[in-house]
């Protein structure tokens, strides 16, 4: 239940806050960010010149240093080191939420595994925010992240991914995208159901909504939509491969039992034959 009056958030010393921030549309940014943003003692920033100029934005001026994927390790230690003076820091990446395909995850542990308090102040992430709109993933979703550069280690990253039976939520450089939906076409098929965001909450955000094989044409129509950063939500495959039949023979087998069966037996048999998790076949019984 919402409470009808918070009073301002104020950080409190020993403590780590991951505070999300706009992905772009500053005015994303919430009320208690920015107070945890103005009275903590230093924020730990994946690029100081950006986290700057969004402090000054919103006239605030707390200190920062750097805590990037190159110096993560470094940087983590400078972070305990100063929680355990008694200072509060907020964790901040250049956009969305700290540790999410982006750095953060290392010294998040650092600090819990030291006994000390870890607080999140949620708010914009480019996963959430792209799955709100796609209209896939209502009873789950596996999340890839970034995916290896290479075309080989990429598609082998697809297909173990693929065999979950849920949509895939993948984040992609611009320079990578048109490979990546190529090697998505070879894993899942060009009928799979796709949603390409593209920057999103940005001045230039397109969403695109249909199947993989339809993708390529939407690039080419628009030289601009190679720029950017992307969210790519993909369905699960729809031909079975190699790699995909068995979970979807047990789809099949389970959709024929609960003709006739309750959910929870036709999870139980079917799991009794295929050898999937009977958890994981009643969750799917639910959704069908």
């Amino acid at each position: 239940m919402l409470a009808s009056h918070h009073p301002p958030a104020v950080a409190e010393k020993g403590t780590l806050y991951v505070v999300a921030t706009p992905l772009g549309n500053l005015r994303d940014i919430t009320q208690r960010a920015l107070d945890i943003l103005g009275s903590a003692d230093a924020i730990a920033a994946e690029d100081t010149r950006n986290t700057r100029h969004l402090l000054a934005h919103f006239g605030l001026n707390t200190p920062c240093f750097a805590l990037h994927q190159h110096n993560e390790a470094v940087a983590a230690l400078r972070v305990l080191e100063r929680l355990r003076a008694g200072e509060a820091i907020a964790l901040v990446t250049d956009a969305g939420t700290p540790a999410i395909s982006d750095p953060g995850g290392r010294v998040v542990a650092m600090v819990r595994e030291a006994g000390l308090a870890v607080v999140p102040v949620p708010g914009p992430a480019a996963l959430t925010a792209a799955l709100s709109v796609a209209g896939l993933g209502e009873t789950g979703f596996v999340f890839g992240g970034f995916l290896p550069a290479r075309s080989g280690p990429r598609r082998e990253a697809l297909k173990r991914l693929a065999r979950g039976g849920l949509p895939v939520v993948l984040y992609e450089a611009p320079h990578r995208v048109l490979e990546c939906l190529a090697d998505l076409a070879a894993v899942c098929g060009d009928q799979a159901r796709l949603m390409i965001a593209r920057e999103l909450t940005k001045l230039f955000e397109e969403v695109f909504c249909g199947r993989l094989g339809d993708a390529a044409a939407w690039f080419a129509a628009d030289a601009n939509r190679q720029r950017g950063e992307f969210v790519l939500i993909v369905e699960p495959p729809l031909a079975a491969t190699e790699e995909t039949r068995p979970a979807l023979a047990a789809e099949e087998l389970l959709r024929l039992l609960l003709e006739e069966l309750p959910p929870t037996r036709a999870a139980k048999l079917a799991a009794r034959i295929t050898g999937e998790p009977r958890q994981a076949l009643y969750a799917r019984a639910l959704a069908m």
